[in-house]
């Protein structure tokens, strides 16, 4: 039983990736037995460089702003680097864990409090026995993190799951610049009521507490909750639960004594539709504090708001004002989105598409991303370089009159993409390396989905930050023991994606390049996780770019150090028997 179990498994596995590969025309391990380990030594490895055109594609927030809703995750705060500064913020719907509530007699608030949780991992415990986290969420890093204005407004405008002036159950799409498809701007309809804050203490242990002018402490760590009407032998309050780090704020109850306790038994509270109408969700907005703050990568999946209660006893007792406890819970709904604010002192431009930019700007949020020609483009006359792919396709595979492939006349071992980093240009905007993106991420442009080489490079789910790294290369740094020193360059393993171009016939599309912020991110459900650019149907953006800040300068295909343009590299072997080197050409 157990073994058949784990060949379907494994035929399961095959299936999918399978499944995957075919967007990309058919997949097949073509004479992968001529190369293996028992005779490689037989063969001299050869390498080839080859030109690509890079150019930069810039997002301009009014007229190309992106898709903001349906990320998952919510962003918050404020981020400054090289380009200048972004400021996060983000509404979201909330929902109520049950609807026709029974909040009893003479109900009286105790306490409102919000929690939304960081990404975190416990650790251990320290000297007092508080569990230690590690949190990977506050950027650009805890130890150098700043404190942030938080300021929380009803939101007035109504969140719509579906477009009502597109085709039948089609999303409704809501932009970074607080824009929706169809609708226009909505900026004006978002703010209602602001919520006020209660200041409160949280002894020893303070985490995410609120003191003057709603001033959020940014640390990793966690929050004991205690029963203040349960006291142990020595007096003190007992333990309930310990959460995780995030940001834990107390509420004034009178908002939520009017919104939520008094509407008892009336049609708001009594079903979803009728709620999500009349409550229409929460409007967080992030302010720096001296000027300087941090920004957030928000669990916000898990987020709720807890309603603590007394009301009168329901059971027959001798004191008829003895009183019991309540909680009412609500939910951060589904239907999120987040807005982004660029104060940019670094402008940046969409580049030449036809003949390549000298740099490469990539920027995360509503930034840039860049776009990638692989053995095409056009000449400095406009006219049509059609021979440059073929002429490569023809010195590694050999051809019947159809086109259809023979055999190989050279053999791919492995082919990266190199971006070299313009330390030179980040070192004069006064740049700092602990800003510079870990990971960059390519994929197919055209079909909005990762290169082949993306599904077979392995996984890592507990530490995303050393995920496919076989294909897609960690930035490497000046001091590799050093993870805050300058970046030298990126290497991305597209060995199978060029395999696929020349063996298989597969449509040599044009790849695009973006930051990321976890590169696992988006192979979870393939072009889904594409979001819209408004104005073009032309490309999308990764969801790893949208929720990342970070920004970097690459040196682009006509960069003026030469030894730095982006280029192809490509390691092969040349088969027994075949010319491998054709007319007297030299592989050396």
């Amino acid at each position: 039983m157990k073994k058949n179990k784990i060949a379907l498994q494994i035929v399961s596995f095959g299936l999918i990736v399978l499944t995957f590969i075919a967007c990309d025309k058919d997949f097949a391990s073509i004479e992968s037995d001529v190369i293996n380990n028992d005779i490689a030594t037989n063969f001299d490895i050869l390498s080839e460089r080859y030109d690509v055109i890079t150019y930069t594609q810039a997002f301009d927030p009014l007229e190309n702003p992106i898709q903001t809703n349906e990320l998952g995750l919510s962003t918050l705060g404020i981020y400054d680097d090289v380009y200048g500064r972004t400021t996060s913020s983000f509404v979201s719907q909330i929902t109520a864990s049950s609807y026709n509530p029974d909040f009893g007699d003479e109900t009286v608030i105790d306490s409102v409090v919000l929690t939304i949780p960081y990404f975190s991992e416990a650790t251990g415990f320290d000297d007092s026995g508080n569990t230690t986290y590690d949190v990977d969420s506050i950027l650009p890093d805890l130890e150098t993190y700043n404190n942030i204005n938080l300021r929380i407004f009803e939101n007035n405008y109504f969140l719509r799951d579906f477009n009502p002036s597109a085709g039948f159950n089609e999303g409704q799409v809501y932009y970074s610049n607080k824009t929706a498809e169809g609708s226009g701007d909505f900026s004006n309809a978002l703010l209602g009521e602001e919520l006020v804050f209660v200041e409160y203490s949280n002894g020893d242990n303070p985490v995410m507490s609120v003191v003057d002018n709603n001033n959020i402490v940014v640390n990793n760590k966690g929050y004991a909750l205690k029963d203040v009407n349960n006291l142990n032998e020595e007096g003190d309050k007992t333990l309930l639960e310990t959460q995780a780090p995030g940001i834990r704020v107390m509420l004034h109850p009178d908002f939520w004594k009017n919104k939520i306790i008094d509407k008892e038994g009336d049609v708001e509270l009594s079903n979803q539709n009728n709620f999500l109408d009349y409550f229409r969700g929460l409007y967080f907005l992030a302010e720096p504090v001296d000027g300087k703050g941090s920004y957030l990568i928000l669990n916000t999946t898990n987020a709720n708001i807890k309603i603590y209660y007394k009301k009168l006893t329901t059971s027959t007792t001798d004191d008829p004002g003895d009183t019991e406890t309540g909680t009412y819970i609500l939910n951060f709904g589904s239907n999120k989105i987040n807005f982004f604010d660029n104060d940019f002192t670094l402008p940046v431009d969409t580049g030449d598409e036809q003949t390549g930019d000298n740099r490469i700007y990539l920027k995360g949020g509503e930034g840039s991303v860049a776009g990638i020609k692989l053995f095409n483009g056009e000449d400095l006359d406009g006219a049509p370089l059609t021979n440059a792919f073929e002429t490569f396709k023809n010195a590694y595979v050999e051809t019947d009159d159809n086109g259809n492939y023979v055999r190989s006349k050279r053999l791919i071992n492995e082919a990266n993409l190199v971006f070299y980093v313009d330390q030179n240009q980040i070192n004069a905007l006064g740049g700092d390396p602990k800003n510079e993106p870990n990971r960059i991420y390519v994929y197919n442009q055209d079909h909005r989905l990762p290169v082949v080489d993306y599904f077979l490079a392995g996984s890592n789910e507990n530490t995303p930050e050393f995920s496919k790294l076989s294909h897609l290369g960690m930035l490497e740094r000046v001091d590799e023991d050093d993870s805050q020193s300058a970046g030298i360059k990126y290497k991305l393993k597209i060995t199978e994606h060029i395999n696929n171009l020349i063996l298989r016939d597969s449509t040599n599309v044009e790849l695009g390049l973006a930051v990321s912020l976890n590169v696992n991110l988006e192979g979870t459900s393939g072009s889904a996780l594409q979001k819209k650019v408004k104005g073009t149907d032309d490309y999308a953006v990764p969801i790893s770019s949208i929720l990342t800040p970070r920004g970097t300068i690459l040196h682009g295909s006509n960069s003026d150090d030469e030894t730095k343009r982006v280029s192809l590299e490509i390691y092969y072997t040349c088969p027994e028997g075949v010319d491998c080197c054709p007319n007297g050409e030299n592989c050396d």
